[in-house]
């Protein structure tokens, strides 16, 4: 049993929540054992436990104070000593911009049914499977969408990726994420995210046949908050409800593996411990996790359908001003009340990529065919918007007031063409009649004045 297991057990052996510090953009400490943090330095001659200090940073050290980022760790041992010979392996499912595209499918608006349940034991490294990238890992610019299904835990098997920070998006069976810096359990309705670089394990919690979800990582600037201009101090996604993990550590001696992500390369080496060996910490380059129930949307409450960029939750900004590399969208339950406004998202074209996914319940502007662990991808200026049957609803529905409720569906999107994988061009849930779900939307203009 690890240190964090032992806290959280109870007297009677009762499995306790796990403690987190709320905030986003804070400079948190925390420590597991007492003494172990040092107070008014970072790097004494001689930390207390035998511990070894040394700094996690996720920007150039000269960055301005507002994006300045690190962390002091303090832990068992250094991490060089959780590295050595590195072989490479392959990971054939997770690709990184830019790819070969080594698809036929020609240009089109895609849709997916969820992955299939894995008939074999994979752990959730295995079980990653990428459907799009856009940009260049190489200059930091861009993202990739992946999503996700694996049974088996990583026991003994750990991973960083030096490439990009990832948005992890549960869709289906609640895990824990056990990083360097404490431990997660996130659930479905729920996100969390892992920053560049910082080592990670995934485990399983709950009874479920497979665990799935989305992934969306991001090879650009960290994301933030995004400005919330004339809307003020309050709504969208307040600061409160961000939570970082308490200090958390792993004192386990036996054969462990290390895999790295590099620049679209994958290495492993065998160790004899565990690297999650961070006793106590401070800083705030941190992993973070987000309850999406508790984003305040606003919306339109006279006339029109505001533009989605109001529905952001995180924004990864470009080097253009109000241009994101990626943006994470969030549809949540809300109510609709505009009058006379056609109130499902708008036809539209756009030069932002979307890349969609449904977390439960369903899409407003979709009556069938977008399922909880689905995909969409709607690339730049390809023509979308709801389906037949959902614009003859919206169009001829009573205008009262109505509470879409059941329902959370997200979007990464960003400025880039987002490029389809093999693997997601060959998927047998790809939807080879969606094209078809705008069939109906026919001709109603015949010269004549008058709503038709």
């Amino acid at each position: 049993m690890d240190q964090a297991d032992k806290r959280r057990t109870g007297a009677a052996g009762e499995e306790q929540a796990l403690a987190y510090m709320p905030g986003f953009g804070n400079d948190f400490e925390t420590e597991s054992l007492p003494g172990a943090l040092p107070q008014g330095q970072n790097s004494p001659q001689k930390c207390n436990y035998g511990l070894y200090a040394e700094q996690l940073s996720g920007s150039p050290f000269t960055a301005p104070r507002g994006t300045n980022e690190r962390s002091w760790l303090y832990r068992i041992r250094a991490s060089v000593r959780h590295t050595g010979r590195f072989t490479k392996v392959d990971y054939p499912h997770w690709k990184t911009a830019p790819h070969v595209v080594e698809n036929s499918l020609a240009l089109g608006q895609l849709r997916w049914n969820p992955l299939p349940v894995p008939t074999e034991e994979q752990n959730f490294l295995q079980g990653i499977r990428t459907i799009t990238t856009a940009g260049d890992v190489l200059t930091q610019v861009g993202m990739a969408a992946h999503a996700y299904v694996f049974n088996a835990d990583m026991v003994d098997d750990y991973f960083f990726n030096a490439d990009g920070e990832l948005l992890i998006v549960p869709e289906m069976g609640a895990i824990q994420v056990f990083t360097e810096l404490g431990k997660m359990d996130v659930a479905p309705s729920e996100i969390c995210l892992v920053p560049r670089g910082t080592m990670f394990k995934v485990t399983r919690l709950g009874e479920e046949r497979a665990w799935r979800g989305y992934i969306c990582e991001n090879y650009g600037a960290k994301f933030t908050l995004p400005d919330r201009g004339p809307i003020g101090a309050n709504c969208l996604a307040n600061p409160r409800d961000f939570k970082t993990p308490v200090a958390a550590y792993e004192d386990k001696e036996t054969p462990c593996r290390v895999q790295v992500k590099w620049c679209g390369s994958f290495h492993t080496v065998e160790i004899g411990h565990s690297p999650l060996d961070v006793v106590a910490w401070h800083g705030n380059y941190v992993p973070y996790k987000y309850d999406l129930k508790t984003f305040s949307p606003v919306g339109a409450i006279l006339f029109d359908h505001p533009d989605p960029s109001i529905f952001t939750v995180l924004t990864a900004p470009s080097g253009e001003e109000g241009t994101a590399n990626v943006d994470f969208v969030l549809f949540p339950p809300r109510w609709l009340v505009a009058e006379h406004t056609f109130r499902p998202p708008w036809y539209h074209r756009n030069i932002m990529s979307e890349f969609m996914g449904l977390i439960y319940g369903r899409y407003d502007a979709k009556e069938e065919g977008f399922v909880p662990g689905g995909m969409s991808l709607h690339n730049m200026m390809l023509a979308h918007g709801p389906d037949f049957s959902g614009f003859e609803k919206a169009s001829n529905g009573e205008l009262k007031p109505v509470k879409l409720d059941n329902t959370m569906a997200f979007m990464f999107e960003t400025r880039f063409p987002q490029q389809l994988t093999k693997f997601a061009a060959e998927l047998d849930t790809l939807q080879d009649d969606y094209i078809d779900c705008w069939t109906g939307l026919d001709r109603k203009f015949d010269g004549t004045p008058g709503i038709k």
